[in-house]
Order: C-alpha cells, then structure tokens, then sequence
C-alpha cells in the first residue's frame, strides 16, 4: 500500500513537472513572436518618420513653425496604402474652366469644403472603439469623379464619389466604398 501511494505521488509530481515544462517552452515560444512583432513594428516606425527627400526641382517656400495641439500631436498616420501619388487628383485646367462655368469660384477648394461638410451623410461606416469615421484625405479626379481616404483611428478605407455642379451647387454620389 506504501509503495502505491508513493508511485502515485511520484507520478503526480512527474506530471506536474511536465506541464510546467510544457506551459514554459509555450510562453517562451510566444514572447519570441512577441519580439518579432514588436521589431517589425518598430521598423514600419522607422519608415514613417524618415524626413522626405528633398525635390531640387521645386523652389522651397520657407514653413511656418507649426503650433503644438492636440490634433497635430495625435494625428493618426494613414497606412502606406492610403497615401495618394501627387499626380492622382489634379485637375486640369480645362476641369476647371468647366467647373467655373458651373458656378464654383475656385472649384478644387470648394468642392473639399462641400465634401468635408457632407461627409456625414456619406459614410455609412461607423467607427470603432470609440473612433468616428472621417474623410481624411480627398483627391478630386476630374471634372465628376473624386476619391476619398477615411479613417477613425483603427480601420480605414475609400470612397469613389461622383459630384455633379449645378449653379455652384454641388451634389455628391456614392459610387462605391472599401475598406481596409
């Protein structure tokens, strides 16, 4: 009976050291992939905040210094996807000729302004975590197309929109939306 209780016992604490065996190397294993995650973030960091290079091309103008507020210091970097190319979004000169002949001063700046005071009504998105969903950057394509960045902070996506100008009003179609 002694040598069945002690066998038990034995067996018990070889079990024991096992599984804390076991739940050690799993930990272990998990703060490796931990770190890895933590480095290739840091890197995807490092990326984002490299200065620009410089275009020799193109005369300096001197900056303004830029005032510390909460907008400016919490301001959420969109993903490298979401970045336009400079060359996407300008309109022509006869795109703006058009527009003008429809009513609009300066067609570029008031179509942003009329989309950023509707962009309510046209994300159906809503945000996440607290976020409120927010057209972050617009590029105004043509003389009836534009596309959008939104974002609240933690998810994303576009939006393709079609405007059209009537006597300097303007109305905005939703043609299709993705998120990322």
């Amino acid at each position: 009976m002694k040598n069945a209780l002690l066998l038990l016992l034995i067996a018990f604490l070889l079990f024991l050291a096992i599984f804390f065996y076991w739940k050690q190397s799993q930990a272990e294993s998990q703060l490796a992939l931990a770190n890895e995650k933590i480095n290739s973030l840091e890197q995807q960091v490092a990326r984002y905040s490299r200065p620009a290079p410089m275009d020799t091309l193109q005369p300096t103008q001197p900056q303004q210094p830029v005032q510390e507020t909460p907008e400016t210091v919490e301001k959420v970097t969109p993903p490298e996807s979401a970045t336009f190319e400079e060359e996407i979004g300008t309109l022509t000169e006869s795109d703006i000729q058009r527009l003008k002949r429809k009513g609009l001063k300066n067609p570029e700046a008031d179509l942003m302004n009329d989309l950023m005071r509707k962009q309510k009504t046209l994300l159906t998105t809503s945000g996440t975590m607290g976020g409120t969903m927010a057209i972050q950057d617009v590029r105004i394509l043509n003389d009836r197309h534009a596309l959008a960045y939104f974002e609240d902070g933690h998810n994303g996506g576009y939006l393709l929109l079609r405007y059209a100008v009537n006597n300097g009003a303007i109305t905005w179609t939703k043609l299709d939306t993705s998120t990322l």
